[in-house]
């Protein structure tokens, strides 16, 4: 079935919004994901420093609604400088406070360089004639990095649409939906909610995604929410379900893809294309190009480690031993040879990756 990004804005209207920027106001608010699904709460932000913080705890997670967030968070440094020395400095400053809050996800980075590059430019073209001008076109910046977001997943959708058949079960991990890019349709899930939308049915099987229990707590809620079927299952038991046939394929979201092909995404995903590999179950990583590192190579990437007592307890409640020891990392990788293809708004990008991942993303 054939559709276009601008026929699915009418078709698909997302039910959940986890970012909401007041321009008249300067206020970034975002839906409070740590709260989710038990209370449906949201956090009004006015600095770098609290964009920062809310990034670090998590009430803003996934690599491409952090970009997003980060974006809006530079945006706050500037609102109240006096001139523009003070505003490109305080652009400096935040891209530091920033950058620290989540550093594997590489859609953060690219987006506070983006900014910090597209303020100097502002400046040193004129285009910007004063302080105020340039807060003004800073929000517009912000704004373009969502909006391309949100055409980035309806075309994700529409690409991954060609791996999914009427009445396909799919397996996902964590959190790649609208919750996680802060549009409402997501990256992995953007297929799911595309056909649903279409007429397609399809399914979803999630892993709770221990920890912090994105699947359970946040896809489970976001896709309950949109109407689509979805099952939500033990983390140990991703092998048995697809041993048993009950899964056509597996799509997940991405924190960082290398060059050559190499997935970054949530602890867990690695196993998933592992045991789909062996039983000829596809699996494919799904992503906006802003998530690509086409300069990085393994061992330069930092899998970030949390607190171990996020892993010590659930929501609070110790279920281990006090002070033992925690080994606690956010991400894994998944290398190439078990990744079927890697879906992007600019298409479909199968192996070898160390040569098509260049003539894809940089077409």
């Amino acid at each position: 079935m054939k559709v276009s990004v601008k026929e699915l804005k009418e078709i698909f209207k997302p039910k959940v919004t986890p970012i909401i920027w007041d321009d008249k106001n300067n206020v970034l608010t975002l839906l409070d994901q740590s709260a989710l699904p038990f209370e449906t709460t949201y956090v009004n932000l006015k600095t770098p420093e609290e964009v920062s913080s809310a990034i670090k705890s998590m009430k803003v997670r996934g690599a491409p609604a952090i970009g997003i967030t980060a974006a809006y968070g530079m945006v706050l440094s500037i609102i109240s400088s006096q001139n523009f020395e003070e505003a490109l400095s305080s652009l400096s400053k935040a891209k530091t406070i920033l950058d620290k809050a989540r550093p594997t996800a590489v859609n953060l980075s690219w987006a506070t360089s983006y900014m910090l590059s597209k303020a100097k430019d502002l400046v040193d073209n004129g285009e910007a004639r004063n302080v105020g001008e340039l807060i003004s076109l800073m929000k517009e910046e912000a704004k373009k990095i969502f909006d391309a977001e949100l055409e980035a997943e309806l075309q994700m959708g529409i690409y991954g649409l060609e791996k999914i058949n009427d009445g396909d079960t799919v397996l996902t991990q964590c959190n790649a939906g609208g919750l996680a890019t802060g549009t409402g349709v997501g990256t992995a899930l953007a297929p799911v909610k595309v056909a649903n939308a279409l007429g397609i049915k399809v399914s979803v099987i999630a892993p709770e995604t221990r920890p912090w229990l994105q699947g359970s707590r946040l896809t489970v809620y976001e896709l309950m929410t949109e109407g689509i079927p979805v099952t939500l299952i033990a983390d140990t038991a991703v092998g048995l379900v697809m041993y048993k046939n009950m899964v056509n394929s597996i799509m997940v979201g991405a924190d960082r893809i290398l060059s050559d092909g190499h997935v970054y995404n949530k602890i867990g995903t690695f196993k998933e294309a592992v045991i789909g590999h062996e039983l000829g179950i596809p699996f494919y990583a799904l992503a906006p190009v802003t998530t690509f590192d086409m300069k990085s190579r393994v061992e330069d990437v930092v899998i970030e480690e949390r607190d171990p007592d996020e892993v010590r307890t659930v929501r609070g409640v110790p279920i281990a031993p006090e002070g033992v020891k925690v080994y606690n990392p956010v991400f894994d990788v998944t290398p190439p040879k078990y990744v079927t293809a890697i879906i992007t708004e600019k298409g479909i990008i199968y192996p070898p990756y160390d040569k098509n991942v260049r003539k894809v993303i940089e077409r």
